[in-house]
C-alpha cells in the first residue's frame, strides 16, 4: 500500500515534488535496448538468464542502457508481483554494469502504476516511464497530464518519461501538446520515448523543446534515421538487443556526418530479418 494518497486535497501531487527532485546521473541518450522478458517452455518467467542477458548487450552489442517490462518486455502482460520480481532481478544483475535502468511502470490502474513506481525508487532504477491509460482512455491533454503527475509523484526522486505509443494505446494527443509546459505540471520530467511514425510530431517536439534539454528517444528501430535528422537523442528498441553494435555504427556514421554509410546502415538492418 502506499504511504499517503497522492494528489488528495490537503496534499496536493505537486507538493510531494518539492522534497527530492530527480537528478540523472547523466542524460539517458545513444541506444536502450527494450528488454524481452526470458520465459521458460511453461509459461514462467526465466530470471536465470538475465545476468547473461546484461552480459550479452554490454559485451556483444555495446549497449548499456536499458528499458524494462515495456511494450517488446510484455510489462502489460505481467501481474504486478511479475513486473517487480523482473525489474528487480534487472537492476541487481546489472548494478556497476548498465548506465541506466528504466522501469515502466504504466497500468490500467493509477493505484498500481504508483506501487510500480515507488518499486522502481526502492531498488534503485534510474527512472521510470509511463504510457497513457488504454481502456478509460483520457480525452484531452490536461486528463492525461493528471494521471502522469499522479504517477510521478509516487517516485519524485526518479526521472520521469513519457512512453508515446498512440498505435497500441488509441490516444491520440499529440506529443508535441502534451509536452507544452509539462514541468510547470511534473518537475521530474526527462524526456519521451516516441513510438509513432509521425516525424512531424517528434519533430516539433524537438523544436519547441530545445531550451529543456529532454531526452528524446525515438522508438520506431526502422525510422531511426530520419529521427536523428529531427532531432533524436537517443533511441529505445527491441532491435537494439541483437543489432545494437550495427545500430551503434550507424549512430557514428551520422555523428561524422557520413550520411551514405548512415543510410546504408538502416537500409540493411529494416531488411534483416528478426528472430523467431
Amino acid at each position: 500500500m502506499l504511504p499517503f494518497r497522492v494528489g488528495e486535497p490537503d496534499k496536493p501531487a505537486q507538493d510531494f515534488f518539492s522534497s527530492s527532485m530527480a537528478s540523472p546521473k547523466k542524460k539517458l541518450q545513444g541506444l536502450v535496448a527494450a528488454t524481452i522478458t526470458p520465459m521458460t517452455e511453461h509459461g514462467e518467467i526465466n530470471f536465470s538468464v538475465i545476468g547473461r542477458y546484461v552480459d550479452y548487450l554490454v559485451e556483444e552489442q555495446g549497449v548499456k542502457n536499458i528499458f524494462v517490462n515495456g511494450t517488446t518486455g510484455e510489462g502489460l502482460s505481467l501481474s504486478i508481483s511479475e513486473r517487480c520480481r523482473v525489474a528487480e532481478e534487472w537492476v541487481t544483475e546489472g548494478r556497476n554494469k548498465l548506465d541506466q535502468i528504466v522501469i515502466h511502470v504504466g497500468a490500467l490502474s493509477l493505484k498500481e502504476s504508483q506501487e510500480l513506481a515507488q518499486h522502481a525508487a526502492k531498488i534503485g532504477a534510474d527512472g521510470i516511464a509511463v504510457i497513457a491509460p488504454f481502456f478509460l482512455q483520457p480525452w484531452n491533454k490536461d486528463v492525461l497530464i493528471n494521471f502522469l503527475k499522479e504517477v510521478a509523484a509516487a517516485a519524485p526522486a526518479l526521472p520521469f518519461y513519457y512512453y508515446h505509443i498512440p498505435a497500441l494505446t488509441g490516444v491520440k494527443i499529440r506529443a508535441e501538446e502534451l509536452l507544452d509546459g509539462i514541468q510547470d505540471k511534473i518537475p521530474t520530467f526527462q524526456g519521451l520515448k516516441f513510438s509513432d511514425t509521425d516525424l512531424l510530431d517528434f519533430g516539433q517536439c524537438v523544436d519547441q523543446n530545445r531550451q529543456q534539454q529532454f531526452a528524446f528517444l525515438f522508438g520506431v528501430d526502422e525510422q531511426l534515421l530520419s529521427a536523428l535528422v529531427m532531432g533524436a537523442t537517443g533511441a529505445v528498441g527491441s532491435t537494439y538487443n541483437y543489432l545494437g553494435k550495427k545500430t551503434n555504427q550507424m549512430l557514428e556514421a551520422f555523428e561524422r556526418k557520413d550520411f551514405s554509410s548512415a543510410l546504408n546502415h538502416q537500409v540493411l538492418e529494416c531488411r534483416r530479418p528478426k528472430p523467431s
